[in-house]
C-alpha cells in the first residue's frame, strides 16, 4: 500500500464494500451489519496506517463507513457499555487517530445510561492528564525532542487526547442543548475568528438561529483574513434562511469589505428587482479590481459587451479571464476575438516548453476555424507562417504545428 495506484486501487474496492454494506443493511439484521461493519472500520484502519492515501479516498471510505456505523449503532441498539468500549477504544487506544466519531451520532443508542458512562469514561481519560504545559514549556520540550523523544510522544499523545476531550465536550454540549456550555467549548478564547463561526454553526444545529446569526456576524468583523470571508458567507446563508428581510443589507456589508466579483453576484442576486438600485454602487467598488470587475459583469451579468469593455478600459491583466472573455466575444465581433487570441499565442511562446506549443497550436487551429467567418484565414496563415520562421529552431514547436495541421 506504500505504491499510490496500490492504495487507489484498494479505496476504490473499500467503497464499493460500504455500498454492499448499505446495500445489506435493507435487507439483513442490523446488528448483523453492524458487526461486520465494525470489523471492515477496524481493518481498513490497519491498511490506512501504512498506505500512502495522498488521493483521499482510502480515508473517504472510512468515514463513509463510520457514518454507517453510526446510523447501524442507532438501529440495532446494541448493549451501551460494548459500544461505550468501542467509542473509547477508537478514539483513545488505536493507533490512527485522524478520524472522529461523532458522540451526538451516537447519543440515540447509547440511552441515558449509556450516555452517563460515555461521561464517567472521559472524565477518567481527563484525570489521567497532567496540567497543561505554557507556550514556553512547549518550545523547551520541541528543542529537546531529539534527545528526549519519549517525553516528546508523551506530550504529542498528550495534545492528542486533550484534542479528542475537547472535541467530545463540543458535541455533548450540542446534544444536550446547553447554549451557555456550547458557546464555552465553542469559542473557547475568541481569539480565532473560525471558532466563532464554529459557534453560530452549533447554536443553529440547536434551533438557536438569532444568537447563531449573531456570533456568525462577530466572526465576520472578526478580522480581514479568509476565516472572516467564509464567516461572512454563513452569516449571510443564515440571514437567507431565517431573515431574508435582512440579506441584501449583510450582503451589501461584505462587499464594501471584500469588493469580488462572488460578492457583487451575491448583491446581484439577493436585490432581485432592486438591483438597479445598487448597481452603480457595486460597480464603483470594482473599479480597483479589473479582474473582479470582468468576472462578475461575464459571469454573473452576462453582459459580454460591457465585459469587453471593462477589460481594455481598466487593463485586465488575466490570462486566464482573457480567454474566457474572447471566446464570449466572438460571436458579437470575431475579429476583435481574434486579435486577442493572437497576442496570447505569441504570449504562449515566449518560453520553449512543450505544453506552451500544443496550447498555441490548439489554439491556432480554432482561430482558423473563425478565421472563415470573418473573412481572415489569409491574416491568420500568415501568423502562422511568421511564427514558424522565427521559432524555425525549435522543432518540438514545428512538430505540434504539424500534428494540428497548421499550413
Amino acid at each position: 500500500m506504500h505504491r499510490w495506484s496500490a492504495a487507489n486501487a484498494y479505496g476504490s474496492q473499500l467503497q464499493g464494500a460500504v455500498d454492499m454494506l448499505r446495500q445489506a443493511a435493507q435487507d439483513e439484521p442490523a446488528d448483523q451489519v453492524l458487526g461486520v461493519t465494525q470489523r471492515a472500520i477496524a481493518s481498513a484502519l490497519r491498511v490506512i496506517w501504512r498506505a500512502d492515501d495522498s488521493s483521499g479516498i482510502i480515508g473517504d471510505a472510512i468515514r463513509d463507513l463510520l457514518d454507517l456505523h453510526a446510523e447501524l449503532a442507532r438501529a440495532a441498539q446494541p448493549p451501551a457499555a460494548k459500544l461505550v468500549d468501542w467509542m473509547v477504544n477508537f478514539q483513545f487506544v488505536q493507533e490512527v487517530d485522524y478520524f472522529e466519531i461523532d458522540p451526538v451520532a451516537y447519543a440515540p443508542a447509547l440511552g441515558e445510561k449509556g450516555l452517563a458512562r460515555y461521561r464517567a469514561k472521559l472524565a477518567e481519560i481527563a484525570d489521567t492528564l497532567g496540567p497543561e504545559l505554557t507556550d514556553e514549556q512547549e518550545a523547551a520540550l520541541w528543542a529537546q525532542r531529539a534527545t528526549d523523544p519519549e517525553s516528546w510522544e508523551r506530550r504529542a499523545n498528550d495534545r492528542h487526547v486533550r484534542f479528542t476531550l475537547a472535541w467530545n465536550a463540543r458535541r455533548l454540549a450540542v446534544w444536550d442543548r446547553d447554549v451557555a456550555a456550547i458557546i464555552a467549548t465553542h469559542a473557547r478564547d475568541r481569539r480565532v475568528a473560525a471558532w466563532l463561526t464554529d459557534t453560530a454553526e452549533a447554536l443553529a444545529e440547536v434551533g438557536e438561529f438569532d444568537l447563531a446569526i449573531d456570533w456568525a456576524r462577530q466572526a465576520t468583523e472578526f478580522g480581514p483574513g479568509h476565516q472572516s470571508v467564509a464567516a461572512a458567507a454563513y452569516w449571510c446563508t443564515l440571514l437567507a434562511e431565517h431573515r431574508p428581510q435582512d440579506e441584501l443589507a449583510a450582503r451589501l456589508e461584505v462587499f464594501r469589505r471584500w469588493p469580488t466579483a462572488g460578492h457583487a453576484g451575491a448583491v446581484h442576486k439577493a436585490a432581485g428587482d432592486a438591483w438597479p438600485d445598487h448597481r452603480d454602487a457595486v460597480m464603483v467598488g470594482l473599479e480597483q479590481h479589473p479582474r473582479e470587475a470582468v468576472a462578475f459583469t461575464l459571469h454573473h451579468l452576462a453582459d459580454v459587451p460591457l465585459a469587453w469593455t471593462l477589460a481594455h478600459s481598466l487593463g485586465l491583466d488575466d490570462p486566464q479571464l482573457w480567454d474566457e472573455l474572447a471566446t464570449a466575444y466572438e460571436k458579437i465581433d470575431p475579429v476583435a476575438a481574434l486579435a486577442v487570441h493572437t497576442a496570447r499565442v505569441v504570449a504562449d511562446l515566449e518560453i520553449a516548453d512543450a505544453k506552451r506549443y500544443r496550447a498555441a497550436a490548439r489554439r491556432l487551429a480554432r482561430m482558423r476555424t473563425l478565421a472563415r467567418k470573418a473573412d481572415q484565414v489569409a491574416e491568420i496563415d500568415q501568423l502562422i507562417a511568421e511564427l514558424r520562421a522565427t521559432h524555425r529552431r525549435r522543432p518540438r514547436l514545428q512538430l505540434e504545428f504539424d500534428r494540428a495541421r497548421l499550413p
